[in-house]
């Protein structure tokens, strides 16, 4: 460029305005032909100007709980006498579920928004207790197994904040607060938690604007807000040997991990 003004400095001043305007203009144009390279048409361009979004929802989820263990017991017998327990109880492994809803989003600017979604989530926990002061035929602790199914349906109330859309993906995060009410639990489980409990959620997701609709796969971490074991349950069991299981536990936290697919 300098070199092509020092050419025309010998020029009148007219000459010199029509080349540094055709020189900018060329540059101008280079830049914004090289910052569209990536750019693609967009899907359903409008779709995030509606004040209110509706869809549906799928999804898998994977419950877990973690447990305060009592200690050493003092059982007394049905004739009196007295003897001490140490059962040690332990969610063992993960069991996958599923999941189903319907989601309502509100738009509150450009990059928030907030949203409510209604849903429901089978799945189980497989709980195993080990009888310290029990040994079977080989010489290892007793073990007994129980499957603690829950079927929670929840209202999450979410705020998502949004990057800005680029093509057709948008990623962005979320945070909210879940409402739960569990449907199911087994009137003789050695275990039970409570109906009612309230989770805290964080995850994170992605937009993904397609020909049609728009496809938003979300990952999501849920934990419990405080504890959620069924106390008096031990005290409605009517098998006797059953109450020393239940009476193993004395805090119980439940955590779930939910990975869902948004169709709206």
């Amino acid at each position: 460029m300098e070199y092509i003004i020092n050419k025309v400095k010998g020029t009148g001043v007219c000459w010199k305005v029509i080349v540094l305007t055709a020189l900018f203009t060329m540059h101008a144009s280079l830049f914004t032909a090289m910052a569209q390279i990536d750019r693609k048409v967009q899907n359903k361009p409008y779709i995030d100007l509606r004040t209110l979004h509706f869809g549906i929802l799928v999804g898998l989820n994977m419950q877990d709980i973690e447990f305060e263990n009592t200690g050493p017991q003092t059982i007394v017998d049905e004739d009196g006498t007295q003897h001490e327990e140490l059962i040690l109880c332990d969610a063992d492994k993960w069991n996958p579920g599923f999941t189903v809803g319907v989601l309502g989003e509100l738009r509150l600017s450009n990059n928030f928004s907030l949203r409510v979604t209604p849903q429901m989530h089978f799945g189980a926990k497989h709980l195993t207790f080990l009888n310290m002061h029990q040994l079977d035929e080989e010489g290892q602790p007793f073990r007994q197994t129980q499957d603690l199914k829950n079927t929670y349906v929840s209202i999450p109330i979410d705020l998502k904040f949004a990057a800005p859309r680029w093509n057709n993906h948008r990623p962005y995060i979320m945070a909210g607060i879940s409402p739960c009410m569990n449907l199911t639990g087994g009137e003789q489980d050695m275990v039970r938690v409570n109906r009612f409990s309230t989770m805290v959620e964080v995850g994170l997701g992605c937009d993904f604007y397609l020909p049609f609709f728009k496809l938003i796969p979300e990952l999501k971490f849920c934990f419990g807000l405080g504890d959620v074991l069924d106390k008096n349950h031990k005290n409605e069991l009517r098998d006797e040997n059953l109450k020393a299981y239940a009476g193993s536990v004395s805090r119980a936290q439940s955590k779930m991990i939910v990975l869902t697919f948004y169709f709206e």
